[in-house]
């Protein structure tokens, strides 16, 4: 077990076609470009239209991971779907996928929200090293904007809808996971919260009236603990990986907001021009938003051979993790 080595075999995204822009929530909320952009960092996000199932991204994202992969559907031996916005509550969006994308394998959803991708990315290594399974997909993905209130302008400019998804396998020469962290603190748990819609509120007519199916969220102290957990974790899993942190060429975290970026660069003193930042143009995708990066990021020629990397992101729960990874 200890002597394998587990990596990113390949990397797909979808994002929807709708572009929601700062302009236009200009019309729906009492809001402005200017305050938006000086206050989060982001011009823009992509909404999928009504109706449309966060299955319906996640399979897209997962059948180009799966060609880059170089494999077929019917090599997947587990889907791991990372969301907070699945289909219904049962059956698992991640069988719903499996289906999709013709798949034949086991298949279950994790809700760690924000930090569920690399949540999903540290459970598939560990089953890899152990054996049980060759190939994971580890996928992230969301249509939030359903569970947005749109009257609300402290939460509805934050996010966008989106979905990335990674194929994991064995791989060799001291490249791929070299550690991983997670960690969570349920007694910060209302700070970022659906209130409604399960066992401790079912689904009423009062709940619905109150507006409890709508992301409720504390700004200010989501905004304190964004800052020091992703830059605790950084440190953390870079300590994990024997990796200095002046040796990390590329840190990709959760796309929440440029301001608490900017203040984890500065904690763990890593410079801004080696993180690399897409919220400007997607928002906050909470499963979505580190696979989507990473993408990017691998596309865009931002990581290369041997480059250090630290996948970083912190969500409701409240939680938060890491991978450190040789490209």
């Amino acid at each position: 077990m200890a002597d394998r080595r587990v990596g990113i075999l390949g990397l797909g995204a979808y994002l929807p076609e709708k572009v929601l822009t700062n302009s236009d929530l200009e019309k729906l909320v009492e809001t402005s470009d200017e305050w938006i952009r000086t206050r989060t960092g982001i011009r823009e996000r992509r909404i999928a239209e009504k109706g449309t199932p966060t299955s319906e991204l996640a399979a897209k994202a997962s059948t180009e991971a799966i060609q880059s992969a170089g494999l077929k559907p019917t090599d997947i031996d587990l889907i791991i779907l990372a969301t907070i916005s699945p289909d219904m509550f049962f059956p698992s969006t991640a069988c719903l996928v499996q289906n999709k994308i013709g798949a034949r394998c086991p298949g279950f959803d994790i809700s760690a929200a924000c930090s569920g991708f690399p949540y999903a990315v540290s459970i598939g290594e560990g089953l890899i090293r152990s054996g049980t399974y060759r190939h994971i997909l580890a996928i992230g993905a969301e249509v939030i904007s359903g569970f947005i209130n749109w009257k609300d302008r402290s939460t509805c400019v934050l996010f966008g809808d989106g979905a990335g998804a990674a194929v994991l396998g064995e791989v060799s020469d001291g490249h791929g996971i070299l550690a991983t962290y997670m960690g969570s603190d349920g007694s910060q748990a209302e700070l970022l919260q659906i209130p409604a819609g399960g066992s401790a509120i079912p689904p009423s007519l009062a709940s619905i009236e109150s507006g409890l199916h709508y992301v409720q969220m504390e700004g200010s102290e989501v905004f304190k603990a964004a800052v020091r957990t992703m830059s605790d974790s950084v440190l953390e899993v870079a300590k994990r990986a024997n990796v200095a942190i002046e040796d990390i060429d590329c840190l990709i975290p959760h796309q929440a907001n440029l301001r608490i970026l900017s203040a984890v660069c500065e904690r763990t003193g890593i410079p801004l021009e080696k993180t690399f930042i897409n919220l400007d143009r997607y928002g906050n995708m909470s499963a979505a938003s580190t696979v989507v990066a990473l993408y990017e990021a691998a596309k865009q020629g931002k990581i290369k051979k041997n480059s250090n990397v630290v996948l970083v992101a912190f969500g409701s729960g409240l939680t938060w993790a890491a991978c450190a990874i040789r490209w």
